[in-house]
């Protein structure tokens, strides 16, 4: 997530720089930065960004698991998070799901192909909306 998105969010999500750092647990000093560019933003920070965000947006629609709009597989869905954790509408926010089949090392390269995907997609927006 890059400076513009955060500050885009924050905004959605109708928060105060001050309000949005209480809600993080950072500094004000840290919005400010994130917000300028001048700090990455770290992954745990846009995790809660988004997840905050997909609640905010989720109260108006329903959405299927994430296995049923994918057509996942049997055994895939039996190795992986979001079945066994009946999180399909979450998938997203939980490491070591399988949906492209592996799971990802990082926050960073798991969150490369779930902008893409459209159960992600289908909570946020695209990136051209964001």
């Amino acid at each position: 997530m890059e400076g513009k998105q955060f500050s885009i969010y924050r905004k959605k999500l109708h928060k105060t720089q001050k309000q949005m750092a209480e809600l993080l647990g950072v500094s004000l000093k840290a919005v400010h930065s994130y917000e300028q560019g001048w700090r990455t933003i770290p992954g745990h920070v846009e995790r809660q960004i988004l997840f905050l965000f997909t609640r905010l947006k989720s109260m108006n629609k329903m959405q299927k698991q994430c296995w049923k709009l994918k057509k996942c597989p049997d055994d895939r869905k039996k190795h992986c998070p979001a079945w066994e954790f009946q999180t399909g509408k979450l998938c997203w926010f939980i490491n070591g799901t399988i949906c492209d089949g592996s799971a990802h090392k990082t926050w960073k390269e798991k969150m490369k192909v779930c902008r893409h995907c459209d159960v992600f997609t289908s909570l946020i927006g695209s990136i051209e909306e964001i």
